[in-house]
């Protein structure tokens, strides 16, 4: 669940700029359908009162979150994709050591999200993510 100061702002970026299929909405919430997840936005406010915490606070948000794609031509297509659709892209397409590719871009409400290509993770035709390779070794 991501808390959002601008429900109606944050749903229509995922719905309209990522397009993205609302799988249930109301006044208060809205749910998108991924692979094998529903990502739900909830007002900051609501959220933080379900989570018994203090709905004040900004800088640094302690995670991302990242989808998986199956090579690097598709994550050079939806940066160029999310680029001419005005997405800030935090970070450019970048070739970790361990191989594979990833960038990183904003939405409106400053939340990060990483599409990647990694060697590691399997992911089938429709997206989801099938497994991880060890990677003790590296």
């Amino acid at each position: 669940m991501l808390a959002a100061d601008n429900l109606p702002a944050l749903r229509d970026f995922y719905n309209h700029t990522l397009g993205w299929k609302i799988e249930a909405t109301n006044r208060e919430i809205v749910f998108f359908k991924l692979n094998g997840i529903l990502l739900g936005l909830f007002g900051r406010k609501n959220l933080a009162k379900f989570n018994n915490r203090d709905p004040e606070g900004s800088g640094f948000r302690p995670f991302n979150m990242a989808l998986m794609v199956n090579s690097r031509a598709e994550v050079e297509s939806i940066c160029s994709e999310l680029s001419g659709k005005g997405v800030e892209i935090v970070q450019g397409i970048t070739e970790p050591a361990f191989g594979g590719s990833y960038f990183l871009f904003a939405d409106p409400e400053g939340n990060i999200w990483e599409i990647s290509n990694n060697p590691f993770i399997s992911v089938d035709q429709s997206g989801n993510v099938l497994g991880h390779e060890p990677i003790d070794h590296l």
